[in-house]
């Protein structure tokens, strides 16, 4: 009965409002984003009239969440942190060693004199003059033991404390500790970075861990990642030590426990200070710029109150003595202690501008890190090339939805009316759950999205390529299309549910942009599977009601011949040997050329520069050769949307030894030796990759792709039979390895994104195989007795006017985004349109032929058996 009750009624249309809802920010952008500027600022410094008036552009009732714009399409900074968690495991074996020295100091009867040795960063090595008594200096020792405060540490100390060499005791940290240690470590840096990153304003910044000891750091609208390393700033440890010597000597042998560290003002000058501190900048609560007596810039700070007794208590004992100021293992200021200071408060004097000392303070104020950072992966984009890549996505969106609308009306007359508006609502809803989760949105996110249009018309396609059939067979309007959206659902869910795996592979795989067309594509996919089964099977159902209609005829263009069945194994030595030939000449271009591989897999760093004078790739070359970088690319960049006097280059610079991203001094030297040639140059995109990062980049894109093809692999076999399994996946192969051969014959740049773009292909070309298959399998059952290659061809032929239908209306979106999304993603989307073409090809002529060379056994007692526990399962092999 072509029915839906009205509590489902008022469901759909309620999650599709819910949806528009939600969305609705995104088309009043900078109204709202002004809005909760204002609110923000409110909040922090309180209100004033123009604060007012920027809050009230929108509605304070209203939804005010947004798609946040990636780098890629707003401008600003990307960094990947490595946190050197080393340095607080030597941290902490020094700060222990007073704590041993005085515990132990009361027992030098027995165990004689103590000594600490020196050992490795992480361990604390202590000799005593009596080895006789080692086990009971190490007894005293673990007394100092304290438990891990973890939930995995539970009943762990934090310290070991074992014998070393003769008369010797090393203590180290707990592999517990070192765990939680890892994590506070990591939580604290976060913590820090956020602050300070805060500190200047910044909207929307992405701050987040990634992995066991990277951070993830990005901030729209700020002007390179050389300003961002700024802002955060360097370690910002401040401390405070004794001071032994002053000398002028920079080779000066410190001594044992001591450190040699220059002076910030005086150059030349050096100070050697014992390494322990008294008062470390983790006791500080306070910082802020301030004037010293003489009117110059200084940093007044205030410490807690152990902070305080422990100052007080050292310039009571040491009046008269010196005592260094050092910030980063640098002497800021060593002054002499004329009196007992005791009021918990100071302040530091150098010779600091008043710039220089409002950004000491909120380093010190936002509190020091407690490791160093090395940054592995630094990326630049510039607001003008982010603006281009904005307004090219949406001339390509448009036209792409535009173009698909037109053909669906052109296939399907009415029906294409139905599934064009359930279209438009399935892309609302794609923004509205954008904003609900705060996802970011990027260049491969829009591509995602334009993929997702071009792909969710095929759940229609499928149903009214049903409901045709149906007619034909005689039903009338009603049960026709009852029966259309029943039989599609099996392939609907099939299809949809392989893709989405591969979503899901990418987005715990991967990262960046890679992560978000992972999330754009698997809420691109959910949307669309409730569009197509739910919401214009109700626009159906209220139109069947109010029209009553007696007789139904889909009409519209047919993109595959009425009553024409083909023999798709009629030539099939020819298309397996032509595929096989294709894959082997594949394998050897990848091996005899090799892919042209980006800075994600190679390392180093890659450069955009952009002018209005022409591009003379000789003169750059020769600009850049005495800076001795090693293997330098330079090409010209060429696109149909550039303007006439907007000329691009790209200089691609390899790793520089020993260094993981490029500096900010070596890239200061390329823009000064570029600007020599080209006055007019400007440089709106720096990507730098480590060594570290794009090896393992390489090693989690392959297993990403095999992860996607095994995970598939089992799906359809616990769906369908191991024979179409292996089918599927032999496809997936033959499309993943011609795709690796095209782009190592054409030289196109193959980076992190075009493994996205692998992966949307092993999803699509199952989205078609599935398909076939779910009619294959359904066939086996209507036709018990047909042979098996019957069986193939009219299953084939059956869902090839959909597998056209949907090819065509993927390509009109794709090839859109490829004339008109500009250079930037122009690789990315040629991959998914190769994929989409050898995709359409494998599912027909791959997959299908090797399930009628591997046969199919029909044991249809068991068949039975297995139905009663999947209504879906079907062939036993």
């Amino acid at each position: 009965m072509l029915n839906i009750a009205t509590w489902k009624r008022l469901v759909i249309w309620g999650l599709v409002l819910l949806g528009l809802y939600f969305a609705s920010p995104n088309g009043f952008y900078t109204r709202v984003e002004l809005h909760n500027d204002a609110v923000k600022t409110i909040e922090a410094t309180g209100s004033n009239a123009e604060l007012e008036a920027d809050k009230s552009a929108w509605p304070d009732w209203a939804p005010n969440a947004l798609v946040n714009l990636g780098l890629d399409l707003r401008g600003g900074a990307h960094l990947l942190a490595e946190v050197q968690v080393e340095d607080v495991y030597a941290a902490r074996m020094d700060g222990m060693w007073p704590e041993v020295r005085n515990l132990l100091r009361d027992k030098r009867d027995t165990i004689g004199t103590i000594r600490r040795q020196d050992g490795a960063a992480d361990e604390l090595r202590v000799k005593i003059s009596r080895p006789e008594a080692l086990p009971q200096a190490i007894e005293l020792v673990k007394t100092l033991a304290q438990p891990v405060v973890s939930l995995q540490g539970v009943g762990s100390t934090d310290i070991e404390v074992a014998a070393g060499r003769e008369g010797e005791f090393v203590v180290t940290l707990s592999e517990a500790e070192r765990i939680a240690t890892d994590d506070r470590t990591i939580m604290q840096t976060l913590e820090i970075i956020r602050r300070r990153v805060d500190e200047v304003g910044t909207r929307e910044p992405t701050i987040q861990r990634q992995g066991q000891d990277r951070i993830l750091i990005q901030v729209p609208g700020i002007g390179s990642a050389t300003e961002l390393k700024d802002i955060i700033g360097k370690t910002a440890k401040l401390t405070f030590h004794p001071v032994k010597s002053r000398t002028t000597n920079g080779e000066t042998e410190p001594g044992a426990r001591n450190v040699l560290y220059p002076s910030l003002d005086d150059e030349g000058v050096y100070y050697v200070l014992e390494q322990s501190p008294v008062v470390t900048g983790e006791e500080l609560t306070d910082a802020q710029p301030a004037f010293d007596q003489n009117g110059q810039p200084a940093v007044s700070f205030r410490f807690n109150v152990s902070g305080s007794r422990k100052f007080c208590e050292y310039t009571g004992e040491n009046v008269g003595s010196p005592f260094a100021i050092v910030l980063d293992a640098e002497v800021i200021s060593a002054p002499r202690i004329n009196e007992q200071i005791c009021g918990g408060s100071g302040i530091i004097t150098g010779n600091f501008s008043i710039e220089e000392s409002t950004n000491l303070a909120v380093l010190l104020r936002a509190g020091a890190l407690p490791a160093e950072l090395t940054y592995v992966e630094e990326r630049t984009i510039g607001p003008e090339l982010g603006q281009d890549s904005i307004d090219a996505g949406k001339i390509a969106s448009i036209v792409a939805f535009v173009g698909v609308l037109v053909f669906m009306v052109l296939a399907y007359g009415w029906f294409g009316v139905v599934a064009n508006i359930a279209l438009i609502l399935n892309v609302g809803m794609i923004f509205g759950l954008l904003s609900m989760i705060g996802a970011t949105l990027t260049l491969p996110g829009i591509a995602g999205i334009v993929l997702t249009i071009g792909m969710a018309v095929d759940a229609n396609v499928l149903v009214f390529e049903r409901i045709r059939e149906e007619l034909k067979a005689g039903k009338g309007p009603a049960r026709a299309i009852e029966l259309g959206y029943e039989k599609a659902l099996s392939a609907i869910l099939d299809a949809n549910i392989t893709t989405f795996i591969t979503a899901v592979i990418l987005f715990v795989m991967g990262s960046g942009p890679v992560r978000g067309f992972a999330v754009t594509l698997g809420l691109g996919i959910l949307t669309s599977v409730f569009t197509a089964i739910f919401l214009t099977r109700l626009m159906l159902v209220m139109w069947h009601e109010r029209k009553q209609p007696k007789t139904l005829e889909i009409k519209g263009i047919r993109m595959a011949p009425k009553n024409r069945v083909f023999d798709f194994f009629k030539g099939a030595v020819f298309t397996l040997g032509g595929s096989g030939l294709a894959m082997v000449a594949s394998v050897l271009f990848f091996f005899v050329i090799g892919l042209n591989f980006g800075i994600d897999f190679r390392g180093g760093t890659t450069i955009r520069t952009e002018s209005t004078q022409a591009v003379d790739v000789g003169s750059y070359r020769d600009a850049l050769a005495p800076l001795g970088l090693g293997d330098i690319s330079i090409v010209e960049v060429n696109d149909v949307n550039f303007r006439d006097d907007q000329h691009v280059s790209q200089i691609r610079i390899e790793a520089q030894e020993g260094q993981e991203a490029m500096t900010p001094e070596t890239m200061g030297l390329i823009e000064n030796a570029l600007s020599q040639v080209d006055p007019a140059i400007t440089f709106p995109s720096v990507e730098s990759v480590g060594p570290k990062v794009s090896g393992e980049l390489v090693t989690t894109a392959v297993l990403a792709v095999v992860a996607a093809i095994g995970a598939v692999l089992v799906y359809i076999w616990l769906r369908f039979e191991w024979q179409f399994s292996l089918g599927a996946v032999a496809a997936l192969v033959h499309d993943v390895v011609l795709t690796i051969g095209v782009f190592a014959l054409l030289g196109i740049k193959f980076d992190l994104a075009i493994i996205a773009a692998l992966l949307t292909i092993v999803g699509y070309s199952l989205n078609d195989t599935v398909v076939v298959f779910d009619r294959v399998r359904e066939n086996l059952r209507r036709y018990k007795k047909m042979d098996l290659r019957e069986v193939l061809n009219l299953s084939i032929n059956e869902t090839l006017s959909r597998t056209m239908m949907t090819s065509v209306t993927t390509l009109l979106a794709l090839i859109a985004l490829y004339m008109l999304g500009g250079d930037v993603i122009r690789g990315f989307v040629f991959a998914m349109i190769w994929g989409v073409v050898v995709g359409t090809y494998s599912s027909i002529f791959v997959a299908s032929a090797i399930l009628l060379r591997l046969g199919v056994k029909r044991n249809w007692d068991k068949v039975v058996a297995k139905d009663l526990g999947n209504e879906f399962a079907g062939i036993d092999g």
